[in-house]
């Protein structure tokens, strides 16, 4: 068996990349971006980051065993492809990138040559004050393009 590498991204990524994690505000950063693409008409590029303490927990495997790194990566891109397919993309050529590693690294590494960079709010956790996440506040001081952050629906 070879050892497990890591998916990463090859060619430069041009347009629109969003993250997407799997929660709503998430979702509502999905809808944005996907009508800005349309409105640009440029690429859309999806990324998912993931790492252990993240991984989706129902990979298949049976109760009381740890799912490998390939279950993990399979389970997070079916994941993924789900909440795309919920969407309506017509019209939008969308790519869907699912890379091991930290997210706001993997946002920024794919936004090395994009346009645009689209994240969820998805703040509220912890401190009632806090309006941006972690990913949200690290993508928009570090990203090397401009960073949309999408405030939850209703928010």
């Amino acid at each position: 068996m070879s050892p497990w590498e890591p998916p990463q991204f090859s060619p430069p990524i041009r347009g629109i990349v969003v993250g997407h994690d799997g929660s709503p505000a998430a979702d509502d950063a999905l809808r944005w971006a996907i009508e800005e693409a349309r409105l640009r008409h440029c690429p859309l590029h999806v990324v998912r980051a993931w790492v252990l303490a993240t991984a989706i927990r129902d990979t298949g495997v049976p109760y009381g065993t740890v799912p490998s790194m390939e279950e993990c990566q399979r389970a997070t891109e079916q994941h993924l492809a789900e909440a795309v397919a919920a969407v309506d993309t017509t019209g939008v050529e969308v790519h869907q990138h699912v890379v091991h590693g930290p997210s706001a690294q993997a946002l920024m590494a794919a936004a090395t040559d994009a346009d645009l960079l689209v994240v969820g709010e998805r703040g509220g956790g912890g401190f009632a004050g806090l309006r941006l996440g972690s990913v949200a506040e690290q993508v928009s001081r570090h990203a090397p393009c401009t960073v949309v952050v999408v405030r939850a629906a209703g928010g």
